[in-house]
């Protein structure tokens, strides 16, 4: 399988803040390097090169040994609307007022559904 993964941006990159590679995002899941692959083609995760190695995901994506609640529908539908990886980390993680704090924010202190409802926002 082949998993094509996008280089991210300097800026992107300080908005997210801590990462972790997709082996530590595996283990974390309990799940074989393989199957986490599976979740970035599937758009489950998004993942993004920084540097060289393994594909990174933001740590946050992850909490309790799962992947955050809401933040697949909301990663489908932002890819829906033509966002790609880095593009969708970028509007995961910047500020917005209106909610207030990032749209991550919101999915960590479980208000996924008022963010995609957002992201669905974006493709109109």
């Amino acid at each position: 399988m082949t998993l094509t993964v996008a280089k991210i941006d300097r800026e992107t990159d300080q908005l997210v803040g801590e990462w972790l590679p997709l082996s530590e995002a595996a283990e974390k899941l309990v799940l074989s390097i393989g199957r986490a692959k599976q979740l970035l083609k599937d758009k489950k995760l998004v993942g993004v090169r920084r540097g060289g190695g393994e594909p990174q995901i933001p740590a946050v994506f992850i909490a309790d040994g799962e992947v955050l609640k809401g933040l697949p529908g909301t990663l489908t539908v932002l890819a829906d609307a033509g966002y790609d990886e880095v593009e969708s980390i970028r509007w995961l993680f910047t500020p917005d007022d209106s909610l207030p704090g990032s749209p991550i924010d919101a999915i960590v202190g479980g208000r996924h559904t008022e963010v995609k409802r957002r992201a669905q926002a974006l493709g109109f």
